[in-house]
């Protein structure tokens, strides 16, 4: 199976866009999930359920592959301006 739009099958202005967008996606889910995260622990610590604070170390780790992705994307941009 053939992977379907490659980084390195895209031109740099499509890179950089992919760039814009990607980060811009990566830093509003940041905010988003910081702010639940400080909620959760509101709320856990209010109800006594320390059980929910597993959460808290957990749910950033579904930042990590678009993270990934934004590295890949920066890599890409910095091997085609050498």
């Amino acid at each position: 199976m053939e992977k379907k739009n490659a980084l390195s099958d895209l031109t740099l202005e499509e890179l950089e866009v992919k760039l814009k967008k990607t980060k811009g996606a990566v830093i509003g889910l940041g905010i988003v999930m910081a702010i639940a995260l400080l909620v959760l622990i509101y709320f856990a610590i209010k109800s006594k359920k320390y059980t929910f604070l597993v959460f808290v170390f957990t749910l950033p780790l579904t930042l990590m592959p678009a993270i990934v992705v934004l590295s890949q994307i920066k890599a890409e941009i910095r091997l085609r301006l050498k």
